[in-house]
Order: structure tokens, then C-alpha cells, then sequence
């Protein structure tokens, strides 16, 4: 996304300032430094782990990848990726209950009365009313007799008695990811409590958590550009699972269970299929020997099928137009290849070119210059990067000014890049940004747990965190015209707007 820069009369002291320091920061902190500090072993149920030696303070912050998200969702079970998630803070057998063999039997029976609720529901060719609430109410009566056996939050609890702070999750297209830091005495607290979670879940207070996640889609529902977002996607994708929002179907959200939930998990949820990372105050030699003793325990599953569909090519543009009492926003999106493709540091750069702060050509024209946009960008990666994904470009016009407007100058900018070479000076301050952006991202243990997990989980090596940032080191102004001109194409582009009525 977009990032805001510093004003042009501050860049030259502030550019030359970083540039002065770059290279002894860089030299502390480059590949061939980060190998002596790094351990990665792959457990014989298939966990990779990945340790970094930080003895800077005594604490530690971890990141468990697991390469599930939305994107291996069915029609019928959308956001039960993000469900699971939630799922995950729930606790054990152990850690969240009062009498779990009581609990367990009550639970079996919340799932046998949605099952009939579920199917009076459903009924065809009408549903019976009465039935209907009849089974409805059974079903509920079931979730309160469970409920008796919750203690609500002891997982976060446990983890905020021992000191941890920043204890959260997400729920991408391409991954979940689960993170939170803890004092370096806590390691083997925390590998007991990381590996339970996901050896011995307990799907407790589901249809609770259902409605959670069901507010949160009713509250981005109620936003034009959430509206906008959603529908924009299911249009420019028309296959791939990219086209259907990580959130959910309301829907769907209305219909599966915890026993779909279970489901998910035991098929994705394998070790192979995770990455966790250690970065901090540790010896790579203890964390490896509680990795053994604890997420050892987690059975080996066979490897999730890969992903079969594959988006077509599009050949017609396409256009959402949501007409609303609101403020105008403009996007458009091209189609583009996935994080493996070799020109994908080519789009970094043509990104960076034209959103980066206030000296970005978007910036430059449609903000500063023509005054018609508040804020202008462009980037790669829509809705994930695992699969072929989106290049998007996007404007909020300013009052009095219109989609239209900022729609001309954005593809003004576009032919710009088709018909124009970058100038040496920006292609410059590309590569140096990249360069400052990957020490920015180093500087703390939770950054960097997150980038080098994430490039473990993606690309199966850490190594690509720093190995991105030289490719893009090699990019030339003849890349950008011929990346600009194979995917800027009419027939590749999906345009989404909000129009201000009333």
C-alpha cells in the first residue's frame, strides 16, 4: 500500500542522511550475517523450524505460518479459514475447561442438534416454521448446557500471566498466521501452549464465535468501499477462489459447523504444511530440543492437494459501479503472475515508482499537482500472492472531482511507463529504498520472525527475504516498460468505482 514520505524540502538531507548509514547497517545485517545467526530443521512430522540467535534483550517473539487461508475454500464453508483462527485461542482439553469429559459429551450433542436444526432448515421443498424453531431452540439449549464448561480466555490468560504482550492472529487469501512475544524464561511455556493449540484443539463456543465473525461481515457491509471491495473481486476473479471474500458468505457463515471446522483443520492444519519461527534471546540448540519434545507430539498428515483451478485469461474489461450517498473512490486492476514469477521484482519497483510517498508520480500528479485525489497508489498482490493475483491502482477523489477525473490522470501515468523510461534517479531511489525497507523490517524480533517465517512458508527458504531485495536491485528501465506494457492492457483490466448520488 501506500506509504507517506517526508516533504521534498526535507528528501535531500534525509535520503543523504540514510544513505550514510546504509551500508555499515546493511553490513550488520546482510544475508551472510543472518546465516551464522540462523538454524532451520525440519521435524520428522514435518514442522520447519526456523531460529534466529537476537541475545540483544531477554525476550522472544515467535510466528507460526501455516499455508492455509481463504483461497482453499469451497463454496459452502467461505471463512471457515478465518473461523479456525478464531478456534485457535479457544484452548485444549486441557486449558479452557472445567471437566472436559463432560464438556466433550456436550459439545457431541451441540453438533447433533445443529445437524438437525440445520436440516429443518433446509428442508425442500418449504421449510416448517414451527419445526424449524422448534430444532432451533433444541440446538441452542445444547450450546448453553456446553457453555457451563468454558473458562472463558484462559489461554490469553496463561499467556498474559507469563509476561507476553501483542498476542494475535490473522487470516489472509494465502496464510494464517498466529504471533505474540514472551520473556526468554518462558520458552518452554510457550512450547507447550503453541503446540497444544494445535495438537488438541477444542471447538468450544463455535456458533458464539460464528456470530462474532458474522458482525464483523455486517459492519463491513455497512461501509461502500468494504461493499465495493467485495464485489470488485468476485468480478476480476471469475474461478480462482481469490474471487470470494476471506470473511465469508453470510451464507455460509449462517450454515457450517464445528464439524466442518474440524474438518478444515485435520485436512490443512498438517505439520508439513507449517512453519514456525524463533527470534530473539535463545539458544537455537534448547528451542530445537523443545521443538522435539513438544511439536514432535503433533501426528504426520499427508500434505494437502495443491490448489487445481487456475484463473483464465481475461479478454474483456470489466466494471463495478456502486452508486451510493458517500465519497467517491476509484480503482482498477490488472491481472498478474504470482509471488514466484521472476518479473515480480519488477512490479515492486513500477509499485514503488509510482505510490511511494510524496515524491511517487501519483502523488506528484494527481495530488499534488492537479489537486484532483487526496490520496493516489498502486500495488501488487491482490488478494494474496501465493497465486496469480492483481496489480491495482486506486484514488479518492477530492470534492468536486470525480472518478473519471482521477481515472484519466491515473492511466495518463500508466502510458507514461509504457512509453516512457524511468529516470536513472528513480529506478535509484528504488533500489535504495528496498535496501532501508528490509533493515527497517529487521530492527525488532516480531518483524522479523514475521519476514523471515513468511519467506520460509512461501518459498521454503528464509533466504528470499534478503534474495527479493537483490532482484530488485537488478531491475532496469527496460523491465519496467516491458512489464508496464504486457500487463497495463485494456482487456486486462477490472475497474471498480463508488459514485456519489443524491
Amino acid at each position: 500500500m501506500n506509504r507517506c514520505g517526508v516533504p521534498r524540502t526535507l528528501l535531500s538531507p534525509v535520503v543523504a542522511l540514510g544513505l550514510l548509514f546504509l551500508p555499515s547497517l546493511a553490513a550488520a545485517q546482510d544475508l551472510a550475517s543472518f546465516e551464522k545467526r540462523i538454524t532451520v530443521k525440519a521435524l520428522d512430522n514435518g514442522l520447519t523450524f526456523v531460529v534466529c540467535e537476537r541475545p540483544e534483550a531477554p525476550v522472544f517473539s515467535f510466528f507460526t505460518y501455516a499455508a492455509v487461508g481463504s483461497a482453499q475454500e469451497v463454496s459452502g464453508i467461505t471463512g471457515i479459514a478465518h473461523m479456525f483462527e478464531h478456534m485457535a485461542f479457544k484452548g485444549t482439553d486441557v486449558i479452557g475447561t472445567n471437566n472436559y469429559a463432560e464438556e466433550a459429551r456436550a459439545l457431541e450433542r451441540v453438533e447433533q442438534m445443529y445437524t438437525a436444526y440445520q436440516a429443518e432448515r433446509q428442508r425442500q421443498p418449504k421449510p416448517d416454521p414451527a419445526r424449524v424453531a422448534e430444532a432451533e431452540k433444541a440446538w441452542k439449549d445444547a450450546i448453553e448446557a456446553a457453555g457451563k464448561y468454558v473458562v472463558s480466555n484462559e489461554f490469553g490468560d496463561i499467556v498474559q500471566r507469563a509476561g507476553g504482550v501483542g498476542l494475535n492472529a490473522f487470516t489472509s487469501a494465502d496464510n494464517t498466521g498466529y504471533f505474540y512475544s514472551l520473556p526468554s524464561n518462558r520458552l518452554e511455556l510457550w512450547a507447550y501452549l503453541e503446540s497444544e493449540r494445535f495438537l488438541r484443539p477444542v471447538f468450544r463456543e463455535f456458533y458464539k464465535e460464528r456470530d462474532v465473525v458474522k458482525e464483523e461481515r455486517r459492519l463491513g457491509e455497512s461501509e461502500p468501499i468494504g461493499r465495493l471491495i467485495e464485489q470488485f473481486g468476485a468480478t476480476a476473479f471469475t474461478a480462482h477462489p481469490y474471487h470470494h471474500p476471506t470473511i465469508g458468505w453470510m451464507s455460509d457463515l449462517d450454515s457450517f459447523s464445528a464439524t466442518d471446522a474440524r474438518k478444515f483443520y485435520d485436512t490443512y492444519y498438517a505439520p508439513s504444511n507449517m512453519t514456525v519461527t524463533v527470534v530473539g534471546d535463545v539458544k537455537a540448540s534448547e528451542v530445537l530440543q523443545l521443538a522435539e519434545k513438544y511439536f514432535g507430539r503433533l501426528p504426520r498428515k499427508p500434505a494437502p492437494a495443491p490448489l487445481r483451478t487456475v484463473e483464465p485469461p481475461q479478454n474483456a474489461e470489466k466494471e463495478v459501479r456502486l452508486h451510493e450517498e458517500a465519497q467517491p473512490l476509484y480503482a482498477e486492476g490488472y491481472h498478474k503472475p504470482s509471488a514466484f514469477d521472476p518479473d515480480e521484482a519488477v512490479y515492486a519497483a513500477i509499485s514503488d515508482i509510482l505510490s511511494n510517498g510524496r515524491v511517487s508520480r501519483l502523488y506528484r500528479s494527481l495530488v499534488r499537482d492537479k489537486k484532483i485525489a487526496a490520496f493516489a497508489g498502486g500495488f501488487p498482490g491482490y488478494p494474496g500472492t501465493k497465486y496469480p493475483n492483481l496489480f491495482i491502482f486506486f484514488a479518492v477523489p477530492t470534492p468536486g472531482h470525480s472518478g473519471e477525473e482521477v481515472r484519466d490522470a491515473i492511466r495518463a501515468e500508466i502510458v507514461r511507463l509504457k512509453t516512457e523510461d524511468v529516470t536513472d534517479e528513480e529506478l535509484r531511489m528504488v533500489k535504495t529504498r528496498a535496501k532501508a525497507n528490509l533493515i527497517r523490517g529487521l530492527g525488532d524480533n516480531e518483524g522479523l520472525a514475521f519476514g523471515l517465517g513468511s519467506a520460509q512458508g512461501l518459498h521454503g527458504d528464509w533466504r528470499e527475504l534478503f534474495r527479493e531485495v537483490d532482484r530488485i536491485d537488478k531491475v532496469t528501465k527496460a523491465d519496467v516498460r516491458r512489464i508496464a506494457n504486457a500487463t497495463f492492457t485494456d482487456s486486462n483490466r477490472t475497474v471498480g468505482m463508488i459514485i456519489t448520488k443524491g
